[in-house]
């Protein structure tokens, strides 16, 4: 059989696990990338001052798969992890998501888990199903803890309203009635032990790779759709279509990062929201995160922006009704094979974009007639 050959376009999480997998089925395979580094948003780094740190953001990897969870630990070992977040307040920080703390911390009351349970009865506000994401939440808490946490974080991040967004955006977050202040509830709660970078490393350490840094991808430039069987592409999708029906919304984000010396731990938890009146809207202590033991801690504030490169596929009933003509298109390439956040318009989760990354490859692999265990 003659040499099958695919282009994978982003070395993020997405485009390494499918560099990956079509190696593995006996591709050969060119992953580019217009950034020096790999593992796109999710690279880590040490900053100048020895901290260990995601210059792009936090990124925990959480999930109920253990498909996906196998998968990677194939190229790393994990550090168990459970992630933490408060939101200030009021003047107080409490739990986020909302538990037993944040009732009784927010209202100066002493309630049990029952009590909780009727206190969210005598507040929400039921729909079904909610239309959006402000009904999502009055039907959870009501009005008065949406307002407090959810509605002022929604404006900065996304800049909408509640009301404006899908119900998705925010029925991802929980809502308890006990003290569980995890962030998230599933099976596999972990932080690749060495860095994500280090995992990315491995994920690409196979010798029908090669990776090709600093080099952009021009949809337009018919050279740089030669020379391979088929395309796997996660930049975005409006882009690869030459923004033929507009360009889709998608946030971006400035990241400030500071060091404070002589610090051991300057908050609580690795991330703080700041849902009000700040123009930032978390803050991220990476000590917490990492585990890692040093002289000093380093913050990073966040402050979302439409001006950057795109991160998030704004969830709105109007950005996917958008984003369905492109699909169309999408479904019209021959061997074109889109994965990720951004080519997907979804707003993935990171082990939802690798459980998307090997479907989708795996789905290409067989339509090369690649064999299921080449390598």
């Amino acid at each position: 059989m003659s040499q099958i050959r695919v282009r994978v376009v982003g070395a993020g999480i997405s485009g390494a696990v499918a560099a990956r997998l079509l190696a593995e089925r006996g591709a050969w395979v060119e992953l580019w990338d217009k950034r020096a580094h790999i593992g796109g948003n999710a690279f880590d780094t040490q900053d100048e001052h020895g901290v260990w740190m995601h210059p792009y953001g936090p990124h925990i990897f959480h999930t109920q798969s253990q498909k996906v969870f196998d998968w990677l630990s194939r190229f790393t070992e994990w550090r168990s992890y459970e992630h933490r977040v408060k939101a200030s307040v009021d003047g107080k920080l409490v739990p986020m998501p909302i538990n037993r703390t944040t009732i009784n911390q927010l209202y100066d009351l002493d309630l049990d888990e029952a009590g909780v349970d009727a206190f969210f009865a005598s507040v929400r506000q039921p729909y079904h199903p909610p239309a959006n994401s402000e009904q999502a939440v009055w039907s959870c808490v009501g009005q008065d803890l949406c307002d407090k946490l959810y509605r002022g974080y929604t404006r900065k991040q996304w800049r909408r309203d509640l009301s404006e967004l899908s119900a998705s955006v925010v029925t991802r977050i929980p809502v308890r009635t006990n003290d569980d202040d995890r962030y998230f509830s599933d099976a596999f709660q972990y932080m690749p032990k060495e860095g994500y970078t280090a995992m990315f490393e491995r994920i690409l350490d196979h010798p029908h790779i090669t990776l090709r840094l600093n080099q952009p991808f021009d949809p337009a430039d018919a050279a740089h759709h030669a020379g391979c069987d088929a395309l796997v592409y996660s930049g975005p999708v409006d882009a690869f279509f030459q923004y033929a029906y507009d360009a889709l919304p998608y946030r971006s984000m400035r990241f400030e990062h500071t060091h404070h010396a002589n610090t051991d731990h300057y908050q609580p938890v690795a991330v703080v929201n700041f849902p009000n009146e700040q123009a930032y809207t978390r803050v991220t202590e990476w000590k917490h995160m990492t585990g890692q033991v040093c002289s000093g801690t380093t913050l990073t504030h966040e402050y979302p922006t439409d001006v950057g490169e795109p991160f998030y596929p704004v969830p709105s009933d109007a950005s996917q009704q958008q984003f369905d003509r492109y699909k169309v298109l999408c479904e019209a390439q021959e061997n074109v094979v889109f994965i990720g956040r951004l080519a997907e318009y979804r707003y993935y989760n990171m082990d939802q974009a690798v459980a998307s990354a090997l479907a989708k490859s795996s789905a290409l692999a067989s339509r090369l007639g690649l064999m299921e265990e080449a390598a």
